[in-house]
């Protein structure tokens, strides 16, 4: 499918004076404004669910000692439902306030209360400082809201943490989740998916981005081996139902498409939701670009449906592929 016309409008108008600065020129100071700028300076439609949804901010205890945020959304209607969202941009660039119209949205339509955690970043914080606060964020969402479904849920960076989220209360016989949701997530620190790929560069992320990032987010390059960094090479067994969505127009497409098929292999119930036309971050562009908009209620019912009704597949067998127009 071609490159939906507004999404190609508007990266023909970042490159009207040439293109952009690459993250690693700009430094991480200045890419966290220019990225924050992006994520929260677009018109925002009104008179929706979200509109209902309220939320206060809360301080939570780290494992080492110290304290991140957390911002807890309410639904105007709520339907039992937790959610634990751990925000995208790379490890080291977005934060709670880049992502709370997404938290509202996913709020509103799964009737969740959704924590989401500000964990710390990277590069001042990385691996796996940025884990451990995301597993500290899940638990303590699930102690203050005991007795519902929770969901673990994130995007990009964000969706590799959920994982090892997902990993970590499997080897430690904690409660399990009710299911995953991960959006474009990265998985392969190798990035051999992504140099493959149709879409390296030119569609707002590019394969350097990501080498980028993970040089801030895991400096050490023997812990990139680590299951939790590595995650096309982890155990993925027993790990709760998984949604993946992907983006068609994304570096990371491939390797999102692979994990897919590792989690079905492994027994996990997953439902893969491509985004044909679409790219990376398109979960934050609800507001500006209609198919994005459109393609996330797939997103977001499929896991409303995955949370209803759910059969493992057979081991060995492929992850089902659905939402495809």
């Amino acid at each position: 499918m071609p490159l939906d016309r507004i999404l190609r409008n508007l990266i023909a108008w970042q490159r009207a004076d040439g293109p952009p600065v690459p993250v690693r020129e700009l430094g991480v100071a200045e890419a966290r404004e220019r990225y924050l700028a992006n994520a929260t300076g677009q018109p925002r439609r009104r008179g929706g669910p979200r509109d209902a949804v309220t939320a206060v901010d809360r301080t939570v205890d780290a494992a080492d000692g110290a304290t991140f945020r957390c911002r807890v959304y309410a639904p105007g209607t709520d339907e039992g439902r937790l959610v634990t969202y751990l925000h995208g941009g790379g490890w080291a660039l977005g934060d709670v306030d880049s992502h709370d119209q997404v938290c509202r949205i996913v709020a509103a339509s799964l009737g969740a209360v959704v924590v989401s955690a500000d964990y710390r970043r990277a590069p001042e914080f990385p691996y796996p400082t940025p884990l451990l606060d995301a597993v500290t964020a899940a638990r303590w969402a699930r102690c203050a809201f005991p007795g519902r479904e929770h969901v673990l849920a994130g995007d990009s960076a964000g969706a590799s943490l959920a994982i090892g989220v997902a990993l970590d209360a499997r080897e430690a016989g904690d409660p399990g989740f009710a299911a995953q949701l991960l959006l474009y997530p990265p998985v392969d620190p190798r990035l051999l998916f992504a140099a493959a790929g149709d879409h390296a560069e030119g569609y707002l992320l590019s394969v350097d981005d990501m080498a980028y990032h993970y040089d801030l987010y895991v400096p050490d390059l023997e812990r990139r081996f680590d299951p939790a960094i590595d995650l096309l090479s982890a155990d993925l067994r027993h790990l709760p139902p998984t949604v993946v969505a992907t983006a068609e127009f994304d570096p990371l497409r491939d390797e999102g498409a692979e994990l897919a098929d590792k989690l079905a292999v492994a027994g996990v119930p997953v439902r893969h939701v491509p985004g044909p036309g679409l790219v990376h971050g398109y979960f934050l562009m609800q507001d500006i670009v209609p198919a994005a908009a459109a393609r996330s209620r797939v997103v977001l019912q499929e896991l409303h449906t995955v949370l209803r009704t759910t059969r493992p597949p057979a081991a060995g067998s492929y992850a089902e592929t659905v939402g495809v127009e």
